[in-house]
């Protein structure tokens, strides 16, 4: 059965502007959210990593559910309000995900940097999972 007691799944609870809202921000990521993106999907195409995902009352920048794993592209208002930012890590902590922070500046300036540290916190897919794209049925008849 899919859902809680009620029949309901987890997207038929969430706010009603939560999936609107989500596009929204998703339309309009900054120049490091995009980038970063791109580097996720090409770097960890087994992680399936997702933008902009509603969590609890939060969005959270990236998310990689298999992985247990959240990234945050933190701007400039991060630095202002520090301590909403540890409410919601521990949150997100509390869900059983480990939260990775990288400044803006950060990801635009040392993409590779950043990729390589998130890397080491993505195990990887056992032998014969992932990573190789497997042959179309067929592809190898003339």
């Amino acid at each position: 059965m899919r859902g809680n007691a009620e029949g309901l799944t987890k997207r038929q609870l969430l706010p009603a502007n939560t999936t609107a809202r989500a596009r929204d921000l998703r339309r309009n990521a900054t120049e490091a959210e995009k980038r970063l993106l791109g580097a996720l999907r090409e770097t960890f195409p087994a992680a399936k990593s997702r933008f902009q995902v509603p969590m609890g009352r939060f969005f959270v920048d990236f998310c990689s559910h298999g992985a247990k794993l959240i990234i945050e592209a933190d701007g400039g208002q991060h630095a202002i309000d520090a301590e909403a930012d540890a409410r919601r890590t521990r949150f997100l902590e509390g869900e059983g995900y480990q939260v990775m922070r990288f400044g803006n500046n950060d990801i635009l300036e040392n993409l590779d940097g950043v990729v390589t540290t998130i890397a080491a916190q993505i195990p990887s897919p056992p032998v014969g999972e992932g990573g190789a794209k497997r042959r179309m049925r067929g592809s190898d008849r003339t």
